[in-house]
């Protein structure tokens, strides 16, 4: 017995132990938002006031110290989200995650990022403003790398904190840039397509811009005088699993002053992300005698990509141009070194590059490059046969001045400083956004655009014989799409059909007019907006062309023919208005029958492993309204059926019935349970949380969400058999700068701000975004002092 009460007394203390060690492991881990640390090269004391959601508010007597404490708190926050992203252009995830991403960083590598980094440092004027800061924000950054905390993201995948430098913040612009192409999706796809069916099974799929939709306006004030699968389906997969955000779409609009009840221009964004955990945006409020910028930073970015100060507001979203090519390279038949380049035999290039793969052996790679970019043959495992096919990217073409002109936004103090800086931005395409207090508004499409001649079709893999001139012309910075100050007193954006430019329509992967034409029906006949009107919209989840292309499905219904159960389910239908309220029922049944109208209408000639390329597409978005008004197209034909010819409303009505038959089997007979929040969740996913034992820990959710693909408030979600529409991107954060009361300007992050799953900030605000609720962004000091922690940094004393 005392045996056993001694053992007993031995575990009790083992678990005391083990609870004393977790809680001081904890508070070990935790970001600091209290307290005074040293900083080396500070030159001055700094002032940071963490709010109730831990958001710094950041002042100091300059700029690099007040940039050497973002450094700081910024990776107390988010080191390894900065790691990862860091990671990707220079083909590091295999040292993290071992062999199954060695084909991600074999092609990374060799798309160039990482080398276009090094060229663009290169050049850098050691001298210029913008490197100080870079270099202030690195030495913060660094300091904490060297005596803060490791994350115990590194602990778990057992790699070490190693020092940043500037070539990481160029490759990680470089991700961000290559996560805005849909080219990579896209362009083999349909040249697979048109080389297994046939080119007319083109015509029918919106490849061309329809100019029946709602186009992006442009305004200048005129003055007084066999390709196989996917390129990229592996690269799109492997960061999928590791839930790591990828840039999907976005809104933003601007309010001239004529627009608004306070006569002040109203700045809306929400730009459309993957979802993760941690979130994409790190906000920070800056203060200095020179500088004063409320900011949205990607990790390992110093420069704000979006931000606001009481003069000016500027944000984004995708211009979705069209900037990755591919080619058809001519081998020469005696060499299989050379290729036909102007006439001639050229030399390829090769490159041989290394590969840290975690618990294995270094891989080494060997790849060609042609002018026009790498070889994708033996790195891409889609591509498949022996014609070699080369990809061309804009941004790794070109020279980079990417970080150069967001340095430049985020210091311009007016309409003419801020456009100045805008050419700079080659790739990746952006709208960029603007609105400031004297009541200018504008809209920018930024990007290096060229002259895209008649014949040649940028959707498709060029042949030797028809393709661009390797000299592409491009166009000056002022024949972009572009409005400013418009007479119809607003901007807007929502990834649509930009206006011609040029004299001709540019070619892009534009997404559907859907939210384009619910933005502009809400802004047109209103001219009081107010802030609160504006977070309303924001919020909005009404589609009318959902709703237009449900009264489609079933005006090609033969209801003399529908059994009593499916009268109820178009009668719920036909009282549907178009909302993705989480009570609705018609969202549900209008979703379900759309999937199946597209597997019974694509999948028989695509095959499994295309069909599923194309549903992941804007090109099927922007397809889905105009084919199922199209009474003729040539897909409605099951290949499969020899003895028989499908037409329009047979698929319609096998697709109806194969929802209805899901519908039931998920939910049961009962219609009024088949109810949207059943279906549409939201799950924050961590890289380390798709592992089943850790997912509680690190993912955030899931929850019922409001909202769907294309509406206002935009949250997508991957097509798929199972009718559980988990969403996988959306709004990464909603902003409403309203410059009649600025201070009082509002915003809301899908998470929270830290990315330490210790902190109290690292799922703060998962239920506000939920509900759709706002806070402040914070700009008034004595406010900030008042309900604020404060950590201080001082110079070190040697």
């Amino acid at each position: 017995m005392k045996l056993a009460k001694k053992i007993g007394y031995i575990i009790l203390a083992l678990i005391v132990l083990i609870v004393i060690s977790g809680y001081v492991f904890v508070e070990l881990h935790k970001p600091d938002y209290a307290g005074e640390k040293k900083l080396p090269n500070l030159q001055n004391e700094v002032q940071v006031y963490f709010d109730e959601y831990g958001i710094p508010h950041i002042y100091g007597q300059s700029e690099e110290d007040a940039f050497r404490a973002l450094g700081y708190v910024h990776a107390q926050d988010r080191l390894w989200q900065m790691e990862l992203l860091r990671r990707i252009g220079s083909g590091g995830l295999s040292e993290v995650f071992g062999k199954d991403l060695i084909g991600t960083d074999k092609f990374f590598l060799s798309l160039g990022i990482d080398e276009a980094s090094m060229e663009a440092v290169s050049k850098l004027d050691r001298n210029n403003e913008g490197v100080s800061i870079i270099n202030a924000y690195l030495d913060g950054l660094n300091q904490f790398v060297e005596e803060g905390p490791t994350p115990v993201e590194f602990y778990l995948t057992g790699i070490e904190k190693t020092k940043f430098t500037i070539t990481d913040v160029y490759n990680t612009m470089g991700y961000m840039a290559f996560s805005f192409a849909m080219g990579h999706k896209t362009d083999p796809l349909l040249s697979n397509i048109k080389d297994k069916l046939g080119p007319e099974y083109l015509k029918d799929l919106a490849i061309i811009s329809d100019a029946s939709t709602v186009w992006i306006r442009n305004y200048k004030e005129s003055t007084k005088d066999s390709i196989g699968n996917s390129v990229t389906a592996m690269v799109t997969d492997a960061l999928g699993k590791l839930k790591l955000p990828l840039f999907e779409g976005s809104n933003s609009w601007v309010l001239a002053p004529p627009k608004t009840k306070n006569g002040k221009v109203i700045f809306a964004n929400d730009p459309h992300i993957g979802f993760a955990q941690p979130s994409v945006w790190y906000e920070a409020h800056i203060e200095t005698p020179k500088y004063s910028k409320y900011g949205y930073h990607i990790a390992g970015i110093p420069f704000p990509v979006l931000g606001h100060n009481r003069d000016i507001a500027y944000g984004m979203t995708m211009f979705e141009n069209d900037d990755v090519d591919f080619y058809y390279e001519e081998n020469n038949p005696d060499n299989a070194n050379q290729y036909r380049y102007n006439g001639a035999w050229a030399n390829y290039e090769t490159e041989t590059k290394s590969i840290k793969v975690k618990d294995s052996v270094d891989v080494e790679f060997t790849f060609k490059k042609s002018v026009h970019g790498p070889i994708l043959n033996g790195i891409a495992n889609q591509i498949q046969g022996e014609r070699p096919i080369s990809i061309y990217w804009v941004y790794t073409q070109e020279e980079n001045t990417v970080v150069d002109a967001f340095y430049e936004i985020s210091h311009a103090t007016n309409l003419s400083e801020f456009t100045s800086a805008l050419p700079k931005i080659h790739a990746p395409g952006l709208n960029i956004m603007y609105g400031d207090a004297e009541g200018n508004i504008g809209w920018f499409a930024t990007a290096k655009l060229w002259q895209v001649p008649d014949s040649i079709n940028t959707k498709l893999v060029y042949e030797p014989d028809n393709r661009p001139k390797e000299n592409r012309g491009f166009l000056k910075f002022e024949k972009n799409p572009q409005a400013v100050n418009p007479p119809w007193n607003y901007v807007y954006s929502a990834n649509n059909q930009p206006d011609s430019i040029a004299g001709m329509l540019y070619p892009g992967y534009y997404l559907p007019e859907n939210r384009a034409k619910r933005i502009v029906q809400l802004l047109d006949p209103k001219n009081d907006w107010d802030k609160k009107d504006i977070s309303n919209m924001i919020l909005d989840v009404n589609s009318p062309v959902h709703l237009e292309i449900a009264q489609n499905l079933m005006h090609a219904i033969n209801v003399k023919e529908v059994s009593d159960k499916e009268t109820k389910v178009l009668d719920a239908l036909k009282a549907w208005e178009g909302t993705y309220s989480l009570e609705n029922v018609g969202g549900a049944i209008y979703t379900r029958w759309v999937y199946y109208v597209l597997v019974n209408t694509f999948r028989d000639e695509l095959g499994e492993e295309m069909f599923k390329q194309l549903m992941d597409t804007h090109i099927l978005k922007r397809t889905i309204a105009p084919m199922i008004a199209n009474e003729n197209s040539i897909w409605w034909d099951d290949i499969n059926t020899s003895d028989a010819k499908e037409n329009r409303e047979t698929i319609f009505r096998n697709s109806f019935t194969d929802a209805i038959g899901s519908l039931e089997k998920d939910f049961g007979a009962d219609i009024q349970e088949w109810t949207w929040n059943k279906v549409h969740t939201l799950e924050h996913g961590h890289p380390i949380g798709q592992v089943d034992a850790l997912r509680s820990f690190f993912n955030v959710g899931p929850f019922p969400i409001e909202g769907t693909r294309e509406v206002i408030n935009n949250l997508a979600f991957p097509y798929d058999s199972t009718g559980m529409y988990k969403v996988s991107s959306g709004p990464s954060m909603r902003r409403i700068v309203d410059f009649s009361d600025v201070e009082n300007s509002i915003s809301i992050l899908p998470t929270g701000q830290s990315g330490n799953p210790f902190s109290e900030h690292y799922k703060d605000q998962a239920d506000m975004y939920v509900k759709g609720e706002f806070r402040k962004m914070m700009m008034n000091k004595e406010e900030i002092e008042k309900s604020s922690k404060m950590l201080t940094f001082s110079p070190n004393e040697n």
